[in-house]
This record gives structure tokens, sequence and C-alpha cells, in this order.
């Protein structure tokens, strides 16, 4: 079994070659940074399903179930309302401004030293958040499949992180635009089949699945009754917002393939359209962690003490038999490095453009390309010794410190018209999230309760206070 799971791998990866060499047709910065503006909208809205649903969702969202329930839709419901701000708020912003990182607009509006601390949380924030995604399907490789043949994992990830670069060094997001197609095909093919393999294990026809489904207990979505919760519907739909809102519209890497459709119009079309299939894409990993619950019980066994091994407990062990196990491995591969390959291109384009303000060296741009999958590649291998129980809650966790600043930043470059302290502003960042910190800590301790992802929405507004504290009145030129 585990030769023919090799085999899919490879088969699987040459494909990804051939798109990439295809698509390669151009090797300059422009095609590397914005797909020289041609994409074809309804590709790249496509193709972001799949780049939003990385291998973090594909492991860690059917477990949630066991502790959550169907509550995550919750959050889902508040992207739609995050994207419809990103698509008619930023959207027209960048364009406006025809800008190749949206954080150049910070050095116009704000100053240098704003910009580069905005570059500089951003770099932090996604190396952390791809290198925990792609950890996830090396670990899972080297645990079922790779160990048996004697692979360290160090070269497990090296050979993983070594393919992205052969594909991805010639056009950057133009062939990323391309391969993300394919990558979601592959993801929403093995879902759909791994959902069917489950239902026959049940012994049941579709409707009957769905029925049990929807009258388990495990379907609740909302939660009006427990303010404390964590899965609160405000607490969850107001973050929902607030994610989309920075982790897209503030995050170069989501962004960057936006911007790769020739007008602004073809951009929110490809946005809107891409936010109204989280909810029933999501719908459908809840329904297989569901349905896995009651295969347990039906076959007698004990549930995974932790929510992310539930989905590998049969899908990459063959308790679904082979099929369902070799397009489990697919659809992990290809989520994984859907997400994956465009952070490398967006780290990429911002060392080039934001560090070193050179949007035509192409030997620059190949060097940092380069030196930022070096860099990802140890990352990952470092994570190896890190043990999180939920790997989609320390994104998010991650997130609410280290994006929260850039929330608060634009929020101030955007709907402010004073003049920041600019030297301050690095202080300004760093502080926030230390004190966000302090004040989850503090507020456990003394009143129990834990912030949970509306820790983003406390670490931006006290980063966007510290920059109206800092700030004054922009003075106005006098006529002649």
């Amino acid at each position: 079994m585990e030769t023919l799971f090799l085999l899919i791998i490879l088969t699987y990866m040459a494909l990804l070659l051939v798109v990439g060499r295809l698509t390669a047709t151009s090797t300059s910065n422009d095609a590397f940074f914005v797909g020289e503006r041609k994409s074809p909208w309804y590709m790249v809205a496509f193709g972001m399903i799949g780049a939003s649903i990385s291998g973090v969702t594909f492991i860690s969202v059917p477990g949630m179930v066991l502790t959550q329930d169907m509550t995550y839709l919750q959050m889902c419901i508040g992207f739609i309302f995050g994207y419809a701000v990103v698509a008619f708020v930023l959207l027209p912003v960048y364009y406006r401004q025809r800008l190749t990182t949206i954080y150049s607009l910070l050095a116009t509006r704000m100053g240098r030293r704003s910009h580069k601390t905005a570059t500089f949380f951003f770099l932090l924030s996604k190396m952390t958040g791809a290198a925990v995604r792609f950890f996830l399907i090396c670990m899972l490789l080297q645990q079922y499949f790779l160990r048996d043949y004697g692979i360290p994992f160090p070269v497990t990830v090296l050979l993983l992180v070594m393919m992205i670069w052969l594909y991805t060094h010639r056009s950057g997001i133009r062939t990323i635009v391309w391969t993300d197609v394919l990558q979601t095909f592959c993801i929403f093919l093995a879902l759909l089949l791994i959902i069917g393999a489950v239902i026959s294990q049940l012994g049941m026809s579709m409707g009957e699945a769905l029925k049990t489904v929807a009258e388990s207990s495990y379907s609740r979505v909302f939660v009006f009754d427990d303010i404390s919760s964590t899965q609160n519907f405000w607490k969850q739909f107001l973050s929902g917002i607030f994610i989309v809102i920075v982790m897209t519209g503030l995050d170069q890497d989501m962004m960057q393939k936006n911007l790769t459709c020739s007008t602004l119009r073809d951009a929110q079309k490809d946005m809107c359209s891409y936010s109204f299939a989280f909810i029933p894409a999501n719908l459908l990993f809840l329904t297989l962690g569901v349905m896995l619950v009651f295969l347990s019980a039906q076959n007698g066994v004990s549930l995974p003490s932790k929510g992310d091994d539930l989905l590998p407990m049969y899908a990459a062990t063959g308790e679904l038999g082979t099929a369902a196990a070799a397009l489990f491995i697919l659809g992990m591969v290809a989520s994984s490095f859907s997400s994956a390959d465009s952070a490398l291109a967006a780290l990429t384009t911002c060392v080039c453009v934001d560090f070193f303000g050179n949007v035509h060296d192409r030997r620059l741009r190949r060097a940092a390309h380069v030196a930022v999958t070096l860099v990802f590649m140890v990352t990952v291998i470092m994570l190896w010794y890190v043990d999180s129980p939920s790997a989609i809650t320390l994104i998010y966790t991650l997130c609410g410190y280290t994006y929260g600043p850039l929330l608060g930043l634009f929020a101030f470059a955007l709907f402010t018209s004073r003049a920041v302290l600019d030297r301050a502003v690095p202080f300004i960042c760093l502080l926030s999230p230390l004190a966000c910190l302090a004040i989850d800590t503090l507020s456990q301790q003394m009143y129990g309760y834990k912030f949970g992802y509306e820790l983003l929405m406390l670490n931006g507004a006290m980063t966007f206070a510290g920059c109206l504290i800092m700030s004054k009145k922009k003075k106005k030129m006098n006529k002649t």
C-alpha cells in the first residue's frame, strides 16, 4: 500500500511540474509578482477556495465536532461579511494605486518605519502560519508512509519544499493561479469520495446519512446562551469578519492572487464568488467528522483524544479502504501545497519590494526566493519538536498576536487623516501584543474568562489607539 501512495504523490507532483512548465511563459518579475495582471477572475476564484483550505482545514475541521460540534460555521458566516469589506473597501484602494505589495500603502501614508514594521509582522505571521500548515502534511507522510522506507523527517521536508520551489521559481504567482485550480479540484474530489466511503461503511444511503447527521447532537451550530464560551455566536461571528479582513485583506499572500486580475471589477467578482463557498465547503468537512464519530460508535472504536487525529485514524490507516487512504493523501498534499507555494511567492515579493525596494531585479528575486525557501524549510523542521492540541487553534492564536498590529495600522491609515509619529510605530506594534497577552493572562486568573479569536480585535484596537495617541493633525497648506 505504501508503494501505491508514493506513486500517487509522485504522479501528482509530476502534474504540478507540467502545469508549472506550461504556465511559465514569462520569467519576468511582473509575472512572478502580479501575474502580469492577466489572470481570469473565475480561475482565481476557484483556485482561491483550495488555497484557503489548507492541510490544517483538511485535518482539524472534521475533528472539531468532538469538542465544538458544528459551531465553527458561525465563524464561516462572519467570513462572508469580512470578504465583502475586503472587496469593497480594501481592493479599491489597492487597485487605485496599482500596488505590487499592499504594505507599500503604509510607506506613503504613514512613513518608512511604519511600512517596514508592517512588513516584518507579515513575514513573521506568514512564515509561522505557512510552516505550521505544511508541517502537518510532512508529519503525516512521515508517520504513516515514509518512515517505513527509513527516510528521516528533515529529508521528507527537503524533498517536498524543493518540489514547490521547482514549479514556482520561474513565474511565481502566474503559475500558482493555475496550480491552485488543479489543487482545488483534487481537494474536493478527495473529500467527496472519502465521504462516500464512510457512508458505505455505515451501511446507509446518502439521504439516511445526512438525516442522521442533521438529527445528531453534534449538528449544533449556534451558541447564544453562554457569553463566556469561546463558541458564543457573536464572538465567532465578529472574529470571522476580522480574521478575513486581516488574514486575507491585509495579507500579501491572499491579496497577491486577487491583484493578478486585470481590473478591480474582476477582482471583486472573484472575491465575492469564492466567499460564499466557505460555508458549504466547511459544512462538508464537519459532516464528515460527525459521520466518523458514528462509524467509531458502530465499530466500537474509541475516539481519539485529539480532534486532529479523527480523520487520519480512519483514512490514513486504510480503515476505509485503500482507495480512501489514497484520496486522503492526495487531498492532504494538494491542500498543503496550495497554501505553501503562494506563501513562498508572497514572502519573496515582500522581501524584494518592501525591504529592498526593488521591483525589477531578477537576480535579487531569485536569490530572495531561494533564501525564503530555505528559511521556510528550517522552520518546518523545527516544528517537529512542537506539539499543539489543535493546529488550527495554534494558527488563529498566532494570528491574534501577529496580525493584530496590521489591523490597527491599516485602520489608522485608511480611516484617519492624522500624521503618526513614524518612529514610535515599531514600539506600538510590539507593545500591543504583549499587552494583549498580559490582559488575557490576568483575565483568566481573576475572572476565569479566556479570550478566544476576539483577541485579534483587541490587539488591533490597541495598535490603533497607540497610533492615535502618537499622532497629530496634518498641517494644511496655505493657499497663495
